[in-house]
Order: structure tokens, then sequence, then C-alpha cells
């Protein structure tokens, strides 16, 4: 578990000179990596945190990614790694998670991203989306059946909210429950999910369907092993042009019968849904600077090696310093916000417009950022192997998923101004 792993790491950090090389710097000296020295905001305990779950992702998921991505496979053995660590459902206390800090959480998902967004999706989709909806909405009875399984990445969960006609309006879905006609204690449920993040091979799945008898949104925990024959039915969505290492697919209702012990009993309307969703914006807030980082590094990896007219490195002009200059600075300053969130966030006072922003301004400057230094690289940018055309195809994903960036500057306008330009 991520305890016992990080009190080997606080070990290792605090009886050697590690702290001062790697975390520690004079106020003279500028750290490219760590510029605004945004590393002496975190505890001892999240600074090993997040080097347990660097190490795991650079020495376990790095290797496998640009197969994984050619060709669009998922193992779910990572889901059980991860588990191994502690690292799913990190911030959930109880029930087999580690009960750490949002800054923590949001450490693990930037150090996933680093290596791949769909990496992280799969883990955002898993810990946040549905462990949090489970630890937040749900019974104790459905917290102790399903948390354990999906802390260990026994269990594979996905979340249904959008649908293939209602994105950014969740609030319209035609997915529906009714009693069902031949069970007793049963809802039979009916409707169609899309762009769900591992549907396929999920063995639960939380969807959101209005109750046909008030029109309220309820969220319902669906097994795929007690589903009839015919009644579910999740199939892959294929030829992505991002988030090629995650798996998507649908979710395809016909009749479903799910047990009224099933259904959170008592969120109703989006408030459920879209609480779900900002603790997953929150990560992604994180896990696109990791993106962005890996970016920084392979360009100016890419730049100083790279020799051009009279054999100078690349890196010596300044168009080329430009753009590593605005990618570090944008950066830095997005770790330090979400920084700021998350402290904010565990002491139960960041207001969901905080969230909305940073997932905005983080994803906006991150997949900006990546096609920008991606012109470092010419010609070589078209080659998968230099890994930031992959980089910049998830983050324009990252852009879009979870609330588009558009979406976030009208929830923010209208907290602004106190008039929502939705409708």
């Amino acid at each position: 578990m991520i305890r016992h792993t990080v009190r080997r790491q606080l070990a290792h950090l605090t009886s050697s000179s590690n702290i001062g090389r790697r975390y520690a710097h004079a106020p003279s000296v500028f750290n490219w990596e760590d510029p605004l020295d945004s590393t002496s905001l975190f505890t001892e305990e999240e600074i090993a945190i997040q080097q347990t779950a660097h190490s795991y992702c650079q020495e376990r998921l790095l290797p496998r990614v640009l197969d994984a991505y050619r060709n669009e496979h998922y193992d779910r053995k990572i889901l059980e790694e991860m588990g191994e660590l502690g690292l799913l459902g990190a911030k959930i206390k109880g029930y087999g998670c580690a009960g750490v800090s949002s800054v923590a959480s949001g450490l693990i998902t930037r150090e996933v991203e680093r290596v791949d967004s769909g990496y992280r999706s799969g883990m955002s989709v898993q810990s946040s989306l549905v462990m949090g909806g489970i630890d937040e909405f749900g019974t104790q009875e459905q917290k102790e059946k399903y948390l354990p399984g999906l802390a260990q990445g026994k269990l594979l969960g996905c979340f249904g909210l959008t649908e293939p006609n209602h994105g950014s309006d969740p609030g319209s879905m035609e997915s529906t429950a009714k009693p069902h006609p031949s069970k007793q204690g049963y809802l039979s449920i009916s409707g169609s999910k899309t762009w769900i993040t591992n549907s396929p091979i999920a063995d639960v799945m939380l969807v959101w369907a209005k109750l046909q008898a008030t029109g309220k949104i309820r969220g319902f925990l669906i097994d795929r092993d007690e589903c009839p024959p015919g009644t579910l039915e999740t199939p892959p969505l294929k030829n992505k042009n991002g988030l090629r290492a995650s798996i998507t697919g649908m979710i395809q209702l016909d009749d479903c019968p799910v047990p009224e012990a099933n259904m959170f009993p008592e969120v109703e309307g989006l408030r459920g849904p879209f609480s779900c969703l900002n603790s997953a914006r929150f990560g992604i807030a994180w896990g696109v600077m990791g993106a962005l980082e890996d970016c920084i590094s392979r360009a100016r990896t890419y730049a100083l090696e790279r020799r051009q007219f009279k054999n100078n490195p690349i890196a010596k002009y300044q168009l080329v310093q430009k753009k590593l200059s605005d990618a570090v600075t944008d950066a830095a300053y997005g770790i330090l916000a979400a920084t700021q969130v998350g402290r904010l966030k565990d002491q139960g006072k960041a207001a969901p417009e905080m969230i909305s922003m940073i997932k905005r301004q983080n994803c906006d400057r991150a997949l900006l950022n990546a096609r920008t230094l991606q012109e470092i690289f010419g010609g070589n940018a078209v080659s998968d192997e230099y890994g930031i055309g992959r980089h910049v195809a998830n983050l324009f994903v990252t852009q879009t998923y979870e609330g588009q960036s558009d979406i976030h500057s009208l929830i923010l306008g209208r907290a602004i101004t106190g008039i929502p330009a939705f409708v």
C-alpha cells in the first residue's frame, strides 16, 4: 500500500542529501523543472507519494505506452498494479484506500499523465468518478460491496453520463428507469451512453438515468455479471485520434434489470454527477501539467541535441527559447494554481468555479504549448517515437471532455455576472 511505500521513500529522502539535491535549491538558482519551487509547498509525505507514483509510471507504464497507443490496447492489469501501490481512490479514507490529501492525489495524476493522458483517464474514471461517487453518495452496503475491490483494481468501473445526443447538456438525457414489469424490487433501465472510458471491460457501471415517474436524475450501480443476456452491451469505440492507450466504448441498456438497492438513496438531479465530475476535473488540472512537463523535457532535450546552421544546437536560437520559456511559465503557474485549489478543497473552501477555472486554464495552456513545442521537432514531430504528437492528440481530448473549455467559460461567466448563458 502507498503508506508503506511512502515511509520507505521518506526514510530514503531524509537520510541522505536527496532532498537537497532533488527538491531544495538555493533562491539564486533557477530550476527549469520547478521554476517557482512549488515543491516547497508540498509535505514530505506528498513528495514521497509523488516519487512512488513517478517511479512506477516511468518504470512500468512508459515502456509499454508506445505499443499501447499504436494498437489501441489497454491492459486492465494496470489498474491492479496501481491498486497494489494504493494509487486508486487515494483520497478516500477506509475501504483499503490511502486517505491522502487532495494535493497528493493531484501529484499522482500528474505523474501518470506525464506518461500518457489515456492512462490517467483510466485511473481517474476508476478513482474520482466511480469510487468518489460511491464514497460520497452510496449506502454503507454499496460502499462495502464495491470500494475494496475497486481500490485493489480487482473490480473495474466506468461512469455513464454522456449520451449520443446529449454531451454538454446532460440534463436532457434520454436514459430512463422505471419499475420492472416482472421483477419485484427491481428497476428497468433503458438508454445509451457514449464515449465512456473503461466501459468495454468494466465490471461495475455508475449510470445516471431519469426516473420515469418523476423525471429526476438518479445514480445506479449496474453489475455486469447480474445483467441478463441482451440487456447490456458495451461495444468499444475504435479508431480514435487521441487517448488510444485507454479503452473507450458505449453502454447500451435495453430494459436492464437493476435492484432498487443499487440506486443511490438520496442524491438527485445533476448535483450527483457534477460532484463526481468536479473531482475528476481537479485531477485533470494536475494531470495535463504532467503531460506538458513531459513535452517540455522532450523538446528541451531535442533542441539541445539537434544541430543546424554551422553545427549549432537549435536551442541556441531565439524562437526555440521563447517556445520553451512560454511553456515552462505556464506549467509553473498551473501547478501553483492547482496546489492552491487542492489546499482549499481539503479545507472545504473550494468553490466549483475554482475547479472550472483551473481545469479550463491548465487544459488550454497545456494544449497550446504542446502544439507549439511540437514545432521544435520539425518533421520529426510526425514520428510517434518522439512522443510529442501523442501528447498533443491526447491534450485535445482533455480540453474537450468533462466540460469543454467554452462550457467552463460559461460557468465562470455565470459566477462573475450572475447571468446564465447556457439557455
